[in-house]
């Protein structure tokens, strides 16, 4: 059994190899290079390899398909940043604020592409793991648009938003570890339990994400501290401070303040309303909830060990 570190260091020893994108026209596929070298961690597409060893040898399809999420999770990161205006990403430039607009609409669909070209290397399995693929690609983009339209709305509840995060952020991590466990012939009943620790998982790791964006070290998480506030993004912080603040018209009027200001206000009502220890208590629960699932499944206890530190370590990041 390979741990996490073995994996990402193989798939990036093959990520070199497949020299993905040309080096003309530079002005579309330099940008693709430029968000692939910049350090991530590759989570998704080692969760691909690891769903197939609980279940047997990693075979060489799993490695097609991990590349194939890796780069479409990386095509989303592209769109998410223009919709979000985002200055950074990975604590460098994102690629409309380096390359401009246009290269980043064009170097995130040539990304999109890619990964199709990817999973068409698949020998075994094709259709049940494009159909799955498929399903995941959409999802997602409906939980990118939920995360738009929520700007808008000031009704948005806490199970319209985990909904949401389902959608955009753990679907795509709960797939991952499905088609890996697909390719290593899992039974239906345990790929299916595999994708439910995925899914809780995803969850976990958003709300953490929402919380540490709020208060967690720009230096060391390479985001803009206060970034969903600056954006007006309803997070499961946002929501339960309106909650819990009732009629205090205090929230309403910062979130319309200098950007400053509203920042820092909002900071201080968090945790004024206990919205910040609520958030983490949330992690806590789903987080449970993955564990459990991954209990179930049946298979000897030291082939989910791998799964289980990856999971502890993405649930316990630099608070």
């Amino acid at each position: 059994m390979q741990d996490f570190k073995q994996i990402v260091t193989e798939f990036e020893q093959r990520l070199q190899a497949i020299g993905l994108f040309p080096q003309a026209p530079g002005n579309l596929y330099e940008p693709c290079r430029y968000l692939l070298a910049l350090g991530a961690k590759r989570v998704r597409p080692a969760l691909c390899i690891m769903g197939n060893e609980v279940f047997g040898a990693v075979q060489e399809d799993a490695w097609h398909t991990a590349m194939a999420i890796e780069l479409f999770h990386n095509f989303t990161l592209i769109h998410d940043d223009i919709m979000d205006k985002a200055p950074l990403r990975r604590g460098n430039p994102t690629i409309h604020a380096k390359y401009g607009l246009t290269a980043g609409i064009l170097s995130g669909d040539v990304m999109c592409i890619q990964a199709y070209v990817q999973l068409a290397k698949v020998k075994n399995h094709l259709p049940e793991l494009l159909q799955l693929f498929n399903t995941t690609a959409i999802e997602v983009c409906e939980g990118q648009q939920l995360d738009m339209d929520f700007e808008q709305r000031d009704d948005v509840s806490i199970d319209e938003y985990i909904h949401m995060i389902a959608l955009k952020t753990s679907v795509l991590l709960a797939c991952s570890l499905k088609m890996g466990a697909i390719i290593g012939g899992a039974s239906e009943a345990n790929a299916n339990k595999l994708y439910e620790f995925g899914k809780n998982v995803g969850i976990a790791f958003q709300l953490q994400d929402d919380y540490l964006d709020a208060f967690g070290d720009t230096a060391k998480l390479g985001k803009q501290n206060g970034g969903d506030i600056r954006a007006n993004k309803k997070t499961f912080l946002l929501l339960k401070a309106k909650e819990l603040a009732g009629d205090n018209n205090q929230l309403d009027e910062l979130m319309v303040a200098e950007e400053e200001t509203k920042v820092q206000g909002v900071l201080s009502l968090y945790k004024d309303t206990g919205a910040d220890e609520l958030c983490r208590a949330a992690v806590e629960v789903y987080s449970d909830k993955a564990f459990k699932n991954l209990e179930e499944i049946d298979v000897p206890a030291e082939r989910k060990e791998p799964l289980r530190k990856l999971a502890s370590y993405l649930l316990q990041r630099d608070k």
